[in-house]
């Protein structure tokens, strides 16, 4: 009896699934192991351990010569997009008062046709003609509206003649910010953050997870939930403020009072494939066409 070969068959005119799959065709899927994952002590702009660190409103932490520079960048852009909207609204104004001495003139050049059309064509004996080729001088005339349309004239089977569109600035908003939240974001309403690091005979060797609560002495990972107080900066796990910071109100390292306004969670690190906590699953869609010799790669497999 001969072997079934209907998955291995490559006569035909098509791929079948089996063959796609092996290809590489399709939609691929692979899980985003710890490699993948920001660390919480990592900066959101540069992605490195962070020197000096300032935190937003929302919990997003950045270096301060990180998260100065965007900012400090972001007002030039402002200020740049200003200069271009004032320059725009300079040429608008312009091209109104050119566009009403036009009217006006073509108004006059109305009234003069309206008054002279009674008399005779041809004025003169001698039947001269004047530079445009109209007989007399009380025949009709090019006005210079007309002239300025001659002159304007669009065209588009000439290249040189075909119209462009006016690019339209639109006015820009004056406020800074965040780079990795999107919210108003000014420099004042930063804060800087303190964490606890470990003894040195409690330090893991070739490791980053040197830093502690200061309350429970647990050490910080990206698995734990982390709450800074706005006020003095000192970080908590997410079971300490609860427990302590929100029922107290002060801080247990500094003994400095805070509210529960000033109790800000900040946020944990991910890709730009998913975010911590919500899907750690990263998805390609890989469209192979026919001659194009893409499917003969394999996609490589993550062990």
């Amino acid at each position: 009896m001969p072997q079934r070969h209907s998955k291995n068959n490559n006569d035909l005119a098509f791929f079948t699934y089996d063959e796609k799959k092996k290809l590489g065709y399709g939609t691929q899927r692979e899980r985003l192991g710890k490699d993948s994952i920001k660390p919480f002590d990592a900066c959101c702009l540069c992605l490195k351990h962070f020197i000096d660190p300032l935190c937003c409103p929302k919990g997003h932490v950045f270096c301060k010569e990180c998260i100065y520079e965007c900012l400090l960048s972001q007002k030039k852009d402002i200020h740049r997009k200003l200069s271009a909207h004032e320059t725009q609204q300079k040429q608008d104004k312009e091209e109104e008062r050119e566009k009403l001495m036009l009217q006006k003139a073509r108004e006059l050049d109305a009234f003069d046709q309206q008054n002279h059309g009674a008399l005779p064509q041809y004025s003169d004996r001698s039947h001269t003609r004047d530079k445009n080729g109209f007989h007399g001088a009380n025949s009709v005339k090019v006005t210079s509206f007309e002239e300025e349309a001659l002159r304007n004239m669009k065209a588009f089977w000439l290249p040189s003649a075909t119209p462009e569109a006016p690019v339209k600035v639109e006015a820009p908003s004056t406020s800074t910010i965040c780079p990795e939240g999107k919210e108003k974001l000014k420099l004042k309403m930063l804060f800087l953050i303190h964490l606890t690091e470990a003894e040195a005979n409690e330090k893991k060797p070739n490791s980053n997870d040197n830093f502690i609560c200061p309350s429970c002495k647990v050490t910080l990972t990206n698995t734990i939930s982390l709450v800074a107080i706005s006020t003095c900066g000192h970080v908590f796990c997410k079971k300490c403020s609860d427990r302590f910071l929100a029922v107290d109100k002060v801080c247990l390292v500094c003994n400095k009072g805070c509210k529960e306004k000033n109790l800000v969670c900040l946020e944990k690190g991910g890709t730009g494939f998913s975010g911590h906590d919500d899907k750690l699953q990263a998805t390609d869609f890989k469209h192979l066409g026919s001659g194009s010799g893409l499917g003969l790669v394999r996609p490589a497999v993550k062990t």
